[in-house]
């Protein structure tokens, strides 16, 4: 590993660590494959303070995303054990610098998967479905970042919270999905964003970690992409996702300091 990656890595580890925002980096200073290396040594750098990784999340899996960032692929980061939120916990927003939460579908597997896989195989490779919500936290100031930088920060990855398992794979279509904050809807969508259907996630979950020389072991968590755009958290609120056919998912937020 070179001095940069390592340098880099630190940089962005000690931002989420601190909850302190740093600048975004020069255009150019490093390319996407570099950035993904400097997103390994920085969730290493948290495997070595005592975390353990826990599954991964998607990025970019509604088209009109990619074409925004000028994309033709999806991007990809890891989910840590230290990420979990307890569902139905209260999450101290003082953790994190300007946290969003997304509504979104979180996959849970039963078996390894160690190469790509096709869509009539991805539900046999699945223990269980749930609703979920992900929190995330940029690193950079003001939220903004080249797909580089974005990559590199583990794809603003943050928190989640995890609802309750089922094993509901026909309801994942086209289900509708809602965020309300103390009973006040702020967002609506469909998981048919997700990739047109979400169980498209893991197939491609399956092909961008067996690429990058990786396996996603039994009991991993691959949390699906976005179903809506990102809401700002604010303090002192109540927090639900409800997912048609699938259930919902809840938590609270205090910022302490």
């Amino acid at each position: 590993m070179n001095q940069t990656t390592e340098h880099i890595a630190g940089l962005l580890d000690d931002a989420a660590a601190k909850a302190q925002a740093i600048e975004q980096f020069v255009p150019g200073s490093f390319d996407l494959d570099q950035a993904y290396r400097i997103q390994r040594a920085s969730i290493e750098r948290r495997i070595a303070r005592g975390d353990g990784t826990r599954g991964i999340k998607l990025g970019f899996t509604s088209r009109a995303k990619m074409i925004q960032m000028g994309v033709n692929d999806l991007i990809w980061g890891w989910l840590t054990e230290r990420m979990l939120e307890e569902e139905g916990s209260t999450v101290d927003l003082a953790r994190y610098i300007h946290p969003r939460v997304e509504p979104e579908v979180c996959f849970l597997t039963r078996r390894d998967i160690t190469g790509p896989i096709n869509a009539l195989e991805a539900a046999d490779y699945l223990e269980a479905v749930a609703p979920a919500m992900e929190i995330i936290d940029s690193r950079y100031q003001n939220f903004k970042f080249t797909l580089e930088d974005v990559v590199a920060d583990n794809c603003s990855s943050a928190g989640l919270v995890v609802g309750a398992w089922s094993r509901r794979f026909d309801r994942l279509g086209n289900a509708g999905v809602s965020i309300a904050f103390n009973g006040r809807s702020v967002l609506a969508g469909s998981t048919a964003a997700i990739l047109g259907h979400p169980l498209r996630s893991v197939v491609q979950a399956a092909r961008l970690v067996a690429a990058s020389g990786h396996t996603l072991p039994a009991g991993s968590l691959i949390m699906a992409g976005a179903a809506t755009a990102a809401q700002e958290l604010v303090p002192d609120a109540h927090i639900r996702c409800d997912v048609g056919g699938l259930g919902h998912v809840e938590f609270f937020t205090v910022k302490k300091s």
